[in-house]
């Protein structure tokens, strides 16, 4: 390895750790040296910025000082690997659930699942949704093969508690949460129909349904899951799922 690039590998691991390491820019001396700490400290505190953007719920459930510290934990271990740094904090909840001792309570870390779906929902692409007259124009026959597209911003969540009401309660006023979340374990739903965000809780057959759509089934696929989960008249409840999702602009015109 040439000397330049040893010397770039060693200004990148003193950026990443923090600190440099022995004699770096020594001979130039200390002015250079000094103006080099903005690097070691800009690092850090860019990629926590990054983070705060994109947890601002989380954030403000944990309070700053907690979320500083840990953001520095977390950029130890996931080090940004991307070209744009509004995707940093990907890994973020999975982070949290494996390092519970990092929380003060497990669910935070469904409060960043929420927060990281509202962001990944809001930035993903348009698509024109489906109108009920798009069902209208299907054939009797047509109908067992149908396959339905979910819009590109839908995110479907497994969550273990039932944040929902303290991540509302906490964008619109923090000081006045008091009472911790229930557990129980579900699935939620986040969408962009136009500019802002909704979002809802699905039950497990509903969430199911979901779940085969993004994996291509068809409408008798899903007819048959729904029987197969001990309801006795599947062709109603897919029909309803149908018309509460276009309501709702969770499906994508095909």
């Amino acid at each position: 390895m040439n000397t330049l690039a040893k010397l770039q590998e060693r200004c990148q691991q003193a950026i990443l750790n923090g600190y440099p390491t022995p004699g770096l820019f020594s001979e130039e001396g200390a002015e250079l040296a000094g103006g080099f700490r903005i690097y070691l400290q800009a690092y850090h505190t860019r990629l926590t910025a990054a983070l705060s953007d994109n947890f601002p719920v989380f954030q403000t459930a944990l309070g700053d000082v907690s979320f500083d510290a840990l953001a520095h934990a977390y950029i130890d271990q996931h080090p940004s690997r991307l070209r744009s740094i509004r995707w940093f904090g990907d890994s973020l909840a999975d982070f949290l659930a494996a390092n519970l001792q990092l929380v003060p309570h497990p669910a935070l870390v469904d409060l960043a699942r929420m927060d990281w779906a509202t962001r990944t929902a809001f930035d993903a692409a348009d698509a024109p949704a489906m109108l009920v007259n798009d069902l209208a124009a299907l054939r009797p026959e047509e109908w067992p093969y149908k396959r339905f597209s979910l819009v590109p911003s839908l995110q479907l969540v497994d969550l273990n508690w039932r944040v929902e009401p303290i991540w509302k309660a906490l964008e619109t006023d923090p000081e006045g949460v008091h009472d911790a979340p229930e557990y129980g374990p579900h699935t939620l739903l986040v969408w962009r129909p136009k500019l802002d965000c909704c979002w809802r809780s699905a039950d497990a057959t509903e969430a199911l349904i979901l779940h085969a759509l993004r994996q291509a089934a068809t409408f008798a696929d899903c007819c048959t899951l729904i029987a197969e989960a001990g309801d006795p008249d599947p062709a109603r409840m897919a029909a309803g799922f149908l018309q509460r999702w276009i309501a709702e602009g969770l499906l994508a015109r095909n």
